[in-house]
């Protein structure tokens, strides 16, 4: 029997999950997926990726403001879907939309649940430390990440890996394991388990302001902070009283250097010669790539003449 599924999901990270299902044959009755949004400078209405696809496919589209309500579910029950499959789709389904597909609802969620229960795991995963992460193929339930497990395969995050390139290797991985859970899950062939919820972590969303840097942290710590808020909301400093954007860094492994920065005051710039390298509260960190308020995205090999020995970072605008 061929498994007629709906999928829901709107970014990037999609993408490959759907094009795989396609590519493997299995009948999408249709796509849902966020609202287009204005974006860039100009806030030109733009479709979300997995719209993008799902026209290249002529897949029916929905794009609802809210799965609360009578039309979208009418909309569903219509496409007749016998299992709906979610990837960073962006909303929580509610019980009378998990009710409709005899076959279940299924959800790649890009960490190793029940930790990073959330919309943002992988930045998260890189905000604090995680030298491992990975996909779960689960069922959904009216909670937030809480249903029932399918598969898991963990992977180990690379430690100058930005959120965005974690992402994209992670929702590849996705997309190879979900067509054979599918098959497995609906033979009988393995029996989802609870997740364990002693272990359970949830987190929450990121915000535009929570972005700037304290130099009193460890370098390890700012660099963890660059990378997983990259590219949104990014990372900040301010630099002469102006913002600076931060894109990439890399922790400093000169101990020479480290240990004499341990004088300065965290924020100090201790090395401008072909590298920017700041002291923080803990270990000196090496500026890759910034980008000024007028300026474009540099590698500060390219800018390091705009920096002076001495100079501290961070403070007010």
């Amino acid at each position: 029997m061929k498994i007629k599924i709906l999928f829901m999901g709107t970014p990037a990270f999609a993408v490959p999950v759907l094009q795989t299902l396609i590519d493997q044959g299995f009948p999408i009755v249709g796509v849902v997926c966020q609202p287009d949004k204005p974006q860039g400078r100009k806030q030109i209405l733009t479709a979300p990726p997995v719209k993008e696809l799902a026209l290249k496919y002529d897949i029916p589209i929905l794009q609802p403001a809210s799965l609360r309500g009578p039309d979208i579910e009418q909309e569903i029950r219509q496409l007749a879907p016998d299992m709906i499959v979610t990837a960073a789709y962006g909303k929580i389904l509610p019980q009378n939309l998990l009710d409709l597909p005899s076959l279940g609802c299924l959800n790649v969620h890009a960490s190793l649940l029940p930790k990073y229960r959330g919309a943002a795991p992988v930045q998260w995963s890189l905000i604090n430390g995680e030298q491992d992460t990975g996909i779960t193929i689960m069922m959904m339930d009216a909670g937030m990440d809480t249903g029932e497990i399918l598969t898991q395969q963990p992977v180990h995050i690379p430690e100058n890996i930005d959120s965005e390139a974690m992402l994209e290797k992670l929702s590849k991985l996705g997309a190879r394991m979900l067509p054979q859970a599918i098959r497995d899950y609906t033979s009988g062939d393995i029996v989802p388990y609870a997740q364990n919820e002693a272990e359970a972590l949830t987190i929450g969303m990121l915000n535009r302001n929570m972005g700037e840097i304290d130099w009193s942290k460890s370098a390890r710590e700012i660099h963890n902070m660059v990378r997983g808020l990259y590219p949104w909301p990014g990372a900040y400093t301010y630099c002469g009283g102006k913002k600076l954007k931060v894109h990439r860094t890399q922790v400093c492994y000169d101990q020479d250097l480290t240990e004499a920065s341990r004088s300065l005051e965290p924020g100090t710039i201790c090395s401008c010669g072909g590298l920017v390298r700041v002291a923080t509260g803990d270990g000196v960190l090496d500026l890759l790539e910034v980008q000024n308020q007028s300026g474009k995205r540099m590698h500060c090999r390219d800018c390091a003449h705009n920096y002076r020995l001495g100079q501290v970072m961070g403070g007010d605008e």
